[in-house]
C-alpha cells in the first residue's frame, strides 16, 4: 500500500493507485492522481468524472469501457461518448484510469 499527500493530508492508496477510502476522494485528490499519471485535468476530464461518479452513486460500481462509453453516449452525446474521445483523454484506458482519477473502485473486469 502506497500513499498520496494532498496538502497535510496522506491519503492511502492500493496497490493500484485506487483509492482504500472512497470518502478520502475530492477534486484536489483527483489532481494530484492525474498528476501521477502525467495528466492535467481539463473541462472535458472533469466532465467524464464527473458522469463516472453519477455512475458509481446510481450502480455501485465502475463501470468497464463499453458500458462507460454508452453512459457517456446518453448522457454527452455520441461525440464525447465514443471510444477515440475517451482513450485521448485517459491514455487508452478509459474505464481504468477515469475510475481512479473519479476516485472509485477498480472496474473488476480491468486488468
Amino acid at each position: 500500500m502506497s500513499t498520496l499527500t494532498v496538502g497535510d493530508r496522506a491519503i492511502a492508496l492500493d496497490k493500484d493507485g485506487f483509492l482504500v477510502d472512497l470518502q478520502d476522494w475530492s477534486h484536489e485528490v483527483a489532481e494530484s492522481l492525474a498528476a501521477r499519471e502525467d495528466i492535467a485535468l481539463t473541462t472535458d476530464h472533469w466532465e467524464i468524472l464527473e458522469l463516472l461518479r453519477q455512475f458509481y452513486a446510481e450502480y455501485q460500481l465502475s463501470p468497464a469501457t463499453r458500458p462507460l462509453i454508452k453512459y457517456t453516449a446518453l448522457k454527452l452525446g455520441t461525440e464525447k461518448g465514443n471510444s477515440p474521445h475517451l482513450n485521448r483523454l485517459f491514455n487508452g484506458t478509459p474505464a481504468k484510469l477515469a475510475a481512479k482519477l473519479a476516485g472509485l473502485p477498480k472496474p473488476t473486469n480491468c486488468i
